[in-house]
């Protein structure tokens, strides 16, 4: 845990407010830290194929940034560089819901219209589109593309969601401390946003908002379960807690009951979380995508009746609260 807690840096290309991080005092751009993954999968593919591997074909969300042309220029732009500096020469790039769609027409033997749902961590994209066991090996198919679109919610806003409902009151929202004497207040509740995800954590550097933590830890009493933040921040835990976090996720994915578990230096979270529970913590984000694919038919004047298959992928799309969103809107089509 020596190092610092970075989730689904794809997210962060497309916010012009997004600069640059500081990790060790070095500087790291947005383009710089996907070119640190990007490299890596270089080396590997070089080693592999005993070659200097120059072209590489990037899958990208349909739209970085719901629906936003100029952060999607950035985002691609900023893309392209992180492959520059990885060392590639030749990049292309290809919506990701069009590349699960290519892998889903090899399975067909006749010609359907498709509406492929890509349900990743940081974006939900929708392509409809012809598909064609015959056109397989064609090189253009636009004219087979018949609409696209997508919206900036994914599994990690499921994470977040939960990470603030079930994470933070054991690291002391809601903790009371005593402002001046016999004036009680509540710990403000900024803190805990900060800890839900990941560009927020490093708002804890600062050596001010240091002081404020350690004031509200004593004239809190020496809380408990405030302790618990300030050993989440001091030993670079949000890594391993979001860890746990996506684990209960997954679990409740083909079960009805899940344990948040969590033991760490003095932290100890064992907490039951039912399937029922966990869907009302996300239900927010699904019905934010739920109202997206409704407004995505309708403004593309898509008739569910021509759909004749709905192709899911993306580890997000294995959520049950997921699964039922796409029975209740589209329940005669096959997925």
């Amino acid at each position: 845990m020596k190092g610092r807690f970075i989730k689904s840096v794809k997210q962060v290309l497309s916010r012009s407010s997004f600069i640059e991080t500081r990790i060790h005092n070095k500087r790291f751009t947005a383009s710089d830290l996907v070119a640190i993954i990007l490299q890596e999968l270089k080396s590997r593919a070089d080693q592999l194929t005993a070659q200097d591997c120059r072209k590489a074909v990037l899958g990208r969300p349909v739209f970085f940034d719901d629906d936003d042309v100029q952060k999607d220029t950035l985002a691609q732009t900023r893309l392209q560089k992180a492959a520059t500096l990885a060392g590639f020469t030749e990049v292309r790039f290809q919506f990701e819901p069009i590349g699960a769609a290519f892998a889903y027409e090899k399975s067909l033997v006749r010609k359907e219209n498709v509406l492929v749902a890509d349900l990743g961590g940081g974006t939900t994209d929708f392509t409809y589109l012809m598909l064609d066991p015959k056109k397989a090996n064609n090189k253009d198919r636009k004219n087979d593309m018949m609409a696209n679109g997508g919206i900036y919610i994914g599994g990690d806003s499921f994470d977040s969601a939960f990470m603030w409902e079930k994470g933070t009151p054991y690291f002391g929202k809601n903790t009371k401390y005593e402002a001046t004497h016999g004036k009680v207040l509540t710990v403000p509740v900024s803190l805990f946003s900060n800890i839900c995800s990941w560009e927020q954590m490093n708002f804890f550097n600062g050596l001010r908002i240091k002081k404020d933590i350690e004031d509200y830890y004593y004239f809190s009493g020496n809380d408990r379960k405030f302790k618990n933040l300030i050993t989440l921040i001091d030993n670079n835990l949000g890594y391993s807690v979001f860890q746990s976090i996506e684990q209960t996720k997954i679990t409740l994915t083909d079960k009805d009951e899940a344990v948040f578990s969590y033991h760490q230096i003095g932290i100890e979270i064992n907490e039951e979380i039912g399937l029922s529970n966990y869907n009302k913590i996300i239900a927010r984000d699904i019905e934010r995508i739920e109202n997206y694919l409704k407004d995505f038919l309708h403004k593309n004047k898509i008739d569910p009746k021509d759909i004749d298959s709905l192709f899911l992928t993306g580890g997000t799309s294995m959520v049950e609260s997921i699964q039922t969103l796409f029975g209740r809107t589209l329940p005669d089509v096959k997925l």
